[in-house]
C-alpha cells in the first residue's frame, strides 16, 4: 500500500486492456472510507485506518500489468489492506490468496470481498512475510507493503515460471519496485523498475 504516493517515477502507460477493463469493473469507493468516497477515483493513495493506505489506482494497475496474469494462475498477496488490490486480481484469475497482518483490516476486507460476490478470493490474518506455505506453490505473488530484502519464504513459494512484484527497501531511503522471475530450473533474476514509497512490512520483516 503506497504511503504517500511515489516520487519521479515515470508515467508508463498501462495497455494490457483486461488490467484496464478490471481497474473499470472495480467499485473502488467500496474499499475506503465513507469520508474519502468523494476521492476514490483521483490517482492517490488514500488513508484507510491502522496507519495504512489503499494504493493510487495508477500503481494498482501498473502493479497488476506486471504480474501479466493469466485466468489459471494461482497468486498470493501480501497486504490485503481494504481489499481493493485482491478485488482487481479476482477479476483477472481464479485463484487468489490473501494474507493481512491488521485483524480488523482483514476481517473487513474479507466481508466486503464476499458481499461483492469475490467468491475466488481467500483471506488470511497472518504475518505477509512468512507467505502461505500451505497454499504454495504461487504463479505469481505481489507485495503490497515494502521489506527492507525480499522474504525467502516468498521466494521459496514461487512456483517455477512464476514471477514476484514487490516494492524493496528501507522506509527512510530510497525503495524500488522489483520484479523477480523464477525460471524452470528454479533460478532466480531480478529487474529494478522505478522509485516508490510504500508502508514498509511489519512482523518478522523488522526482526
Amino acid at each position: 500500500m503506497v504511503k504517500n504516493g511515489i516520487e519521479n517515477y515515470p508515467y508508463q502507460p498501462v495497455r494490457d486492456p483486461l488490467v484496464l477493463e478490471a481497474m473499470r469493473r472495480v467499485p473502488r469507493h467500496r474499499f475506503v472510507p465513507p469520508e474519502y468516497r468523494r476521492d476514490a477515483y483521483l490517482n492517490t493513495p488514500l488513508v484507510i485506518g491502522f496507519h495504512q493506505t489503499i494504493s493510487q489506482p495508477y500503481i494498482v494497475a501498473h502493479m497488476t500489468e506486471l504480474l501479466d496474469l493469466q485466468p489459471d494462475h494461482r497468486v498470493l498477496e501480501i497486504g490485503t489492506g481494504s481489499g481493493y488490490q485482491a478485488a482487481v486480481l479476482a477479476e483477472l484469475c481464479n485463484h487468489v490468496y490473501t494474507i493481512e497482518i491488521i485483524p480488523q483490516l482483514g476481517e473487513s476486507a474479507g466481508e466486503l470481498l464476499n458481499e461483492l460476490g469475490y467468491k475466488n478470493v481467500r483471506v488470511k490474518i497472518g504475518d505477509g512475510y512468512e507467505g502461505w506455505p500451505d497454499a504454495a506453490p504461487f504463479d505469481r505473488i505481489i507485495v503490497t507493503c515494502a521489506p527492507d530484502d525480499i522474504p525467502p519464504p516468498l521466494l521459496a513459494q514461487l512456483a517455477p515460471g512464476g514471477r514476484l512484484v514487490i516494492p524493496v527497501g528501507e522506509t527512510s531511503q530510497v525503495q524500488y519496485m522489483v520484479v523477480v522471475t523464477k525460471d524452470r530450473h528454479g533460478r532466480i533474476s531480478q529487474k529494478r523498475q522505478y522509485p516508490v514509497r510504500f508502508v514498509p512490512m511489519t512482523g518478522k520483516a523488522l526482526e
